[in-house]
């Protein structure tokens, strides 16, 4: 079965940089190599997403784009194609008072979340700390190996895979065929999230979404 735009597929696949660093994998094996050293155990499934929305690589959408189920494909893409030249400008001096603000010990070598965004700490010198805010791909041509294992036809589970890579949560859902309406169930500190997400719902399902607030209700003080 040839792959379509658009459409949603279940694939195995193994990504490194050219001179062979694992760096992701749905591989067993290959995740073994990558968590090597550490004690927790490995999970490992197969990916699936939707061609063309923002779930892969967008170099890797478009090769995938008329490629056949059921076959393995190998391609090498360059840094822009990939994650990114490194950008000077991303490596920024932080003074190191904000670090202390934060009870923050910064160590050279160690990766922190800075408000959203990812940096790596490249030194500490007296009162600033230099951290670099590149990815840790940028400048790095990669390897992937995909094995495209099938179309996923079900609704069900393309929304599943939908939820869990944007919003990194297995939502409750139901979804009204005649209404072409979705609800999704969710928290109250999710709701305001995912409503920002109506317009892609729409795109890619053609539903409308409603989102439906769940969690403990106060009970009313009894006269």
């Amino acid at each position: 079965m040839t792959i379509k735009e658009k459409d949603f597929i279940q694939i195995d696949f193994t990504g490194k940089v050219v001179d062979g660093e694992i760096f992701d994998s749905t591989i067993k094996e290959d995740l073994e190599k990558l968590h090597a050293g550490h004690d927790h155990p490995v999970d490992v499934k197969p990916l699936v997403f939707g061609l063309g929305q923002g779930m892969f690589l967008k170099a890797l959408d478009e090769f995938l784009v008329g490629k056949e189920t059921g076959k393995t494909y190998e391609i090498d893409l360059e840094p822009e194609k990939a994650f990114g030249n490194r950008d000077p400008k991303l490596i920024n001096m932080i003074p190191m008072k904000i670090f202390r603000e934060k009870n923050i010990n910064p160590v050279q070598g160690v990766s922190l979340n800075f408000d959203g965004r990812m940096g790596k700490i490249l030194a500490v010198s007296g009162g600033r700390v230099m951290v670099d805010f590149n990815h840790s791909l940028a400048g790095k041509p990669v390897h992937y190996k995909i094995k495209v294992i099938k179309k996923v036809d079900d609704l069900n589970e393309k929304i599943r895979a939908f939820n869990d890579f944007f919003f990194r949560q297995e939502f409750k859902f139901s979804v009204d065929s005649d209404k072409k309406k979705i609800t999704l169930e969710v928290d109250k500190q999710f709701s305001k999230v995912v409503e920002l997400f109506k317009d892609k719902f729409k795109e890619v399902f053609d539903l409308e979404l409603e989102v439906k607030e769940i969690g403990e209700k106060k009970e009313e003080k009894k006269e």
